[in-house]
């Protein structure tokens, strides 16, 4: 098993870090005490889940008194044979200040200290001083964007930062709507139609044939072409960004033909790239 814990300063951007290894598959619980880690460590041996192979658990200062004993519990994982790692997020007192501040929270602390801010964060810091000398990675997120975090704790178990946004190549017919989820949307209705030739019209763009039809014009190779040179710009981008998923939509008139044309071509050229990636044909069965 791999167990991330993720503690550190409020206001520091747990539960960003958090979202971020639940994008890449992580299993994550926030807020949790960390007595009950090893009682979740037991669970996760006694069930046969790949997905509870690899967790993550934000658990700070709003655990009152039960959060003193993280140092204990951190050791007993390790004895255990858990893989756990802590990440503990910090920034400056300024800096945790203003974000309160800015969103106009209480800090977990304000009210034990009556209202005064600067030694409710002087207090958790203390507090927090001993699981900062034997964290594994420690963030400084003072001068990190929400996306800039992202990246950061990705880039800590990741190989590859582009494996942490899912591409989804989408067909569509427009009679039937534009897909809700879609980011960028692509109409090709201007195509040759395959509907308009017999032996085309009952196949779709999953067979070679319609695909070969579609292709042969001049103005669908010059589209690919820009196209593709477009997305290359931008996926990039949207990786930079923190998107955890951006799906592509490709629309016809019955999102049969050409959209499924075009989202497979996509599809299979970024397969052969370092982006995940899947198709999505929404109405290929439709009439």
């Amino acid at each position: 098993m791999e167990f991330i814990i993720i503690t550190g300063m409020s206001g520091s951007g747990k539960s960003t870090a958090i979202n971020a290894l639940e994008d890449i598959g992580f299993f994550c619980i926030d807020n949790i005490p960390p007595q009950l880690i090893p009682k979740f460590s037991l669970i996760c041996a006694q069930v046969e889940d790949e997905r509870l192979q690899k967790a993550a658990f934000v658990t700070d200062i709003r655990g009152g008194e039960m959060f003193l004993s993280l140092h204990a519990i951190i050791g007993e994982l390790k004895q255990s044979g858990v893989n756990v790692k802590v990440i503990f997020l910090n920034a400056t007192d300024d800096v945790i200040k203003r974000r309160y501040k800015e969103t106009r929270r209480l800090h977990p602390l304000f009210n034990s200290e009556n209202g005064d801010m600067d030694k409710a964060v002087s207090d958790e810091r203390e507090i927090l001083a001993p699981i900062a000398e034997i964290a594994d990675y420690t963030i400084d997120t003072g001068m990190l964007s929400t996306a800039g975090l992202k990246e950061a704790v990705l880039n800590l178990f990741l190989d590859r930062i582009s494996d942490s946004m899912l591409v989804k190549c989408t067909s569509f017919g427009f009679k039937f709507g534009i897909p809700g989820d879609a980011d960028l949307v692509f109409d090709v209705r201007f195509l040759p139609n395959p509907f308009y030739v017999p032996e085309l019209k009952s196949k779709t763009g999953l067979d070679r044939e319609v695909r070969d039809f579609v292709m042969k014009s001049e103005i669908a190779g010059e589209l690919e072409r820009r196209l593709f040179d477009l997305l290359d710009f931008l996926i990039p981008r949207y990786v930079a960004e923190g998107k955890s998923q951006l799906v592509i939509a490709f629309g016809c008139t019955g999102g049969k033909h050409r959209s499924v044309t075009f989202a497979e071509r996509l599809y299979e050229r970024l397969k052969a790239t370092e982006y995940k990636v899947t198709a999505f044909h929404r109405d290929l069965t439709k009439k």
